[in-house]
């Protein structure tokens, strides 16, 4: 339990912060349009499992533009 006392919050707590709200934003946004390039669910998955990369790959590659 004391290793947790030593982790540096202040430096951690933003990219947390940044992971979790791009991955909403790439959730939302992936529900409300279900087009994509490539199966859904496996953009759904990319989303949730590969943390930072996941939502920026999305953004990227699967959002199918009008």
């Amino acid at each position: 339990m004391s290793q947790l006392a030593n982790i540096p919050w202040n430096l951690i707590l933003p990219i947390l912060i940044l992971q979790l709200i791009l991955m909403v934003v790439a959730l939302v946004d992936i529900i409300r349009n279900q087009r994509t390039n490539g199966p859904f669910i496996m953009w759904v998955l990319i989303i949730v499992l590969v943390n930072i990369i996941g939502p920026i790959l999305y953004f990227i590659f699967g959002r199918r533009q009008n």
